[in-house]
């Protein structure tokens, strides 16, 4: 690959120079951010870096779940946070979700309001309890968010239905549902493209100083810059609390008499899978080892891969015969606390990382707040 100071000057004045809007990151975020800017100012020049040849982090590497939160989750998070905190973060996921399907479009994404169910084992006792107990608290705060009169209700039939060995409860969300990873970042990129925003994949961001970001083929100037690089951003952002959190997933052969069909999450949200029409996608693990896993290396590991594959032989897929055909590894972003980090940082640089992996919910959300304090500054 050639240097910028190679190129020619047409590619230079197209491509490079005169940039009102620079955007580190093409995933969830940094589209949504360009898309909106260019929405509001379309006579301003946009212009996207990544990395990758595809979005390197998660956008194009998630499962594809449509998720606020499930009950355990949201209790385990009370432990630690205020519920003002806690449950204007799932408005948010809530209204991220309607956001997304306003702008790309149910049929587009794939979208299926299905629902989803958390599962429990015996041994979990006290959680199961606990939910118990607080399901109508739950339901009426969630009430609040998405008109939904009983979000959380208890589905004692569906680990027999679904074929499970060892799971002895379920709790379905009926705010929760799925969608195609691919699609949506197919619709964003054609959206993108089609309000003509430039987008130059390949360029690594090696700094960013004096209104200008040094990359592996040379200095690009821009008037102000948006990091959306999520679980990639402490590069960046070496002051703020955000780690990268590396996500497993592996996906089945095809299986003959499915029976699972729908949205599983188990272990407050730590594990979760779904079928992808008669194959079954798994993912999560992260929990087994969180020092080794704070990593942004897109390797999988033969621990959590294997880990994963043990669980659906005994647990979810007992009786079946199954091969893993699929496995990869995605970066969320994560800290202490899990609502986004929007925010200016300094003159004329803005970020909107840290989508503590419900990035699919909240991503467009954020890429539409992060616009309107980019154009209020």
């Amino acid at each position: 690959m050639i240097k910028f100071n190679q190129l020619s000057f047409w590619e230079k004045e197209t491509f490079l120079y005169h940039i009102d809007f620079l955007i580190i990151g093409s995933g969830i975020v940094g589209l949504s951010t360009a898309i909106h800017l260019k929405k509001a100012l379309p006579n301003k020049k946009v212009l996207v870096l990544e990395r990758g040849y595809l979005p390197t982090g998660a956008s194009t590497k998630n499962a594809g779940f449509a998720c606020i939160g499930s009950a355990s989750e949201i209790l385990d998070d009370l432990k630690t946070d205020s519920a003002s905190n806690i449950f204007s973060t799932l408005e948010k996921r809530w209204k991220g979700l309607q956001y997304l399907r306003q702008l790309l479009g149910d049929k587009s994404i794939d979208y299926q309001a299905i629902g989803s169910h958390e599962l429990f084992y015996p041994r979990e006792k006290n959680e199961i309890e606990a939910c118990k107990n607080h399901l109508p608290y739950l339901n009426s705060e969630l009430r609040k968010i998405t008109g939904i009169s009983e979000n959380f209700l208890v589905a004692n039939n569906i680990c027999t239905h679904s074929g499970f060995n060892g799971f002895s409860l379920g709790i379905s969300n009926a705010a929760e549902g799925q969608i195609d990873t691919g699609k949506m970042m197919s619709q964003l990129l054609k959206l993108a493209k089609d309000l003509g925003i430039n987008i130059i994949n390949g360029i690594q961001v090696n700094l960013v100083e004096n209104n200008s970001v040094q990359t592996n083929y040379g200095n690009i100037a821009f008037k102000q810059l948006a990091i959306c690089t999520n679980g990639l951003a402490k590069q960046f952002l070496p002051n703020e609390d955000i780690a990268p959190a590396r996500a497993q997933v592996v996906v089945t052969s095809p299986i003959d008499n499915l029976k699972l069909k729908g949205i599983f999450h188990f272990d407050k949200g730590y594990y979760y899978f779904r079928n992808i029409e008669n194959r079954v996608l798994f993912g999560g693990g992260r929990n087994l080892d969180f020092e080794a896993e704070e990593t942004d290396e897109l390797n999988t590991s033969d621990h959590i891969i294997n880990h994963l594959s043990q669980l659906l032989e005994t647990d979810i897929l007992p009786n079946n015969s199954f091969s893993i055909e699929h496995h990869w590894a995605g970066t969320m972003g994560v800290g202490k606390a899990k609502h986004p980090i929007i925010q200016k940082v300094d003159k004329d640089i803005f970020c909107g990382v840290r989508l503590g992996g419900m990035g699919v919910a909240i991503g467009t959300l954020v890429g539409q707040e992060l616009t309107q304090l980019i154009l209020e500054s």
